[in-house]
């Protein structure tokens, strides 16, 4: 693998600045970037996957964490987001042709990975749409110990009598070739740019919305708007998909707020319940980003992290 030097965005990152990007290709030809932090850590590597929307810089406060409990975080920004190769001749609309192309970025993230002798074991986290790509990644052999999972996107969150209608035009709007456009209720904004934050999806923490704010209010190229219709038809097929797959043997931890509203709780409980190594973390009055909650939130969230991580070293 060919790995060059990236630009990181280290003036947006209140902590963990210290980080080394790189752009890694992946087997199709996509240019994605990854970012490192605490390369010379002494407990192992974290393979941090994102949500969609997100990007490197908004986890330099989580490696800062995972360092200061002897971890090294590599992290990745997805195709079609942060500044990989955006997909569409728009570069606000979230989108894929299928999902299965996100395994190609873990793969390449990996390599990458194993060429700067990031230090092993290797562990995952993965978060929202990273918790969905995560999981197919263990399904297939990802190497790692021990997971967590921050609201995992193992299904999406609509109102019942939406879901027929969100199926019916994520077959049929691409088919009339519209599947480049976003479906009806999404922006081509980024949601931490239009939302205020009393009563936000995200967080409870102002400092951590501010910090979300800033970085995409500074460097437009970070943002992202709503998914696409090919992209929500994609990540339907894939939530079937995986929930009719067993659980893999992985040990890991998956942490729930009581109030999340953008990720379907109902599929989380469902897979917890049979995954034999699983442990559901439910935690009280959080939003869908639980690494971006109150101090005291994510503090217990990383301690419990590391708990397991170091009970599988």
């Amino acid at each position: 693998m060919n790995l060059t030097a990236a630009p990181f965005y280290a003036d947006i990152c209140p902590l963990g600045d210290n980080a080394i990007a790189y752009w890694a290709m992946t087997s199709d030809e996509k240019r994605i970037r990854l970012a490192v932090w605490a390369k010379n850590a002494d407990r192992g590597t974290v393979l941090l996957f994102p949500g969609r929307t997100e990007y490197v810089e908004k986890y330099a406060a989580t490696a800062v964490d995972l360092e200061q409990r002897g971890y090294c975080t590599i992290a990745i920004d997805w195709r079609g987001q942060g500044l990989a190769d955006r997909l569409l001749d728009d570069p606000m609309v979230g989108h894929v042709e299928k999902f299965e192309g996100y395994q190609l970025d873990v793969a390449a993230l990996v390599e990458a990975a194993k060429e700067l002798n990031l230090p092993e074991p290797y562990y995952l986290i993965g978060h929202s749409m990273g918790g969905a790509i995560g999981l197919r990644a263990l399904m297939e052999g990802l190497p790692v110990k021990a997971a967590a999972f921050s609201a995992p996107m193992w299904g999406i969150h609509l109102a019942p009598h939406m879901r027929p209608a969100a199926w019916a035009l994520g077959y049929l709007m691409p088919m009339l070739g519209k599947g480049d456009k976003n479906p009806p209720g999404t922006t081509l904004e980024s949601y931490v740019l239009t939302a205020p934050f009393e009563d936000n999806t995200l967080t409870t923490d102002q400092p951590m919305f501010d910090m979300m704010t800033n970085q995409v209010d500074k460097y437009a190229a970070l943002g992202l708007g709503g998914p696409s219709y090919t992209w929500l038809r994609e990540s339907l097929i894939e939530a079937n998909t995986l929930e009719a797959r067993p659980a893999p043997k992985t040990p890991i931890l998956t942490f729930l707020g009581t109030n999340e509203r953008i990720v379907r709780t109902k599929t989380i409980h469902q897979r917890m319940q049979i995954w034999e190594n699983g442990t559901l973390v439910m935690v009280e009055g959080a939003e869908h980003e639980i690494l971006m909650e109150r101090p005291e939130i994510r503090n217990d969230a990383f301690d419990q992290m590391a708990k397991l991580f170091t009970a599988h070293t």
